[in-house]
């Protein structure tokens, strides 16, 4: 098969960006923010592509039921949320009361905040706290690499016939390729399973650092 690798400098990805849906005012406000309060942490934050692409997705989707875990301050939930239809809800999970409370803000700004349901605690045991039954439409990853198997192993079972989940973080900078720490090693095991799961059928994306795409049979 032919390979159609794409050199994406910064001046290409720059034109990408532009040629999508252009984040408003309340994301922007929302990445600022990020960046000013918690320069360290930001790069946490999903990237403006990746906002739109879970909008987008969302809606095409037709999602009613959603979970996302690893909230942060809000960026890939508000975008999730956006996507839903009236009735439709979120449940983010998180273990930071610090980071999730610039997410309310911006929830409550975007008008969104009566979709969405925070849970707060470990997500390898709030997740458990979900019913048992195959309910949920879409699932967003994006947390603690580690524990990524965990959550994964909660999710699944849980998903309808059709629902997706989408996984982020899964090319790790290309280190998946060369793995040097336990986060990158993490991935790639992690990678392996998701390919090796006979329950779902996967496509991994070359979106910011790479999402996985896994379609539950």
């Amino acid at each position: 098969m032919t390979s159609k690798p794409l050199p994406l400098t910064p001046e290409l990805h720059a034109y990408l960006v532009s040629h999508g849906s252009s984040p408003d005012e309340i994301v922007r406000d929302l990445a600022e923010e990020t960046m000013a309060a918690l320069p360290d942490q930001a790069v946490m934050q999903v990237a403006p592509e990746q906002a739109a692409f879970l909008t987008f997705l969302t809606r095409l989707l037709g999602v009613r039921q959603a979970v996302e875990v690893g909230t942060f301050t809000g960026l890939s939930s508000l975008a999730i949320a956006r996507g839903l239809p009236d009735g439709g809800r979120l449940t983010c999970f998180d273990i930071s009361e610090e980071y999730t409370g610039i997410a309310r803000r911006y929830w409550e700004r975007a008008g969104v905040a009566d979709r969405i349901e925070l849970r707060i605690g470990p997500a390898g045991d709030t997740l458990r706290e979900l019913p048992l039954e195959r309910h949920l439409d879409f699932a967003f990853i994006d947390a603690d690499k580690t524990g990524y198997p965990v959550y994964w192993d909660e999710l699944v079972p849980r998903m309808r016939p059709g629902g997706v989940i989408a996984v982020d973080n899964t090319l790790r900078g290309g280190r998946v390729l060369a793995p040097r720490d336990a986060d990158d090693r993490a991935i790639a095991a992690f990678n392996d399973e998701v390919l090796a799961d006979v329950r779902v059928e996967a496509v991994m994306l070359p979106i910011a650092d790479g999402v996985t795409l896994a379609r539950v049979r």
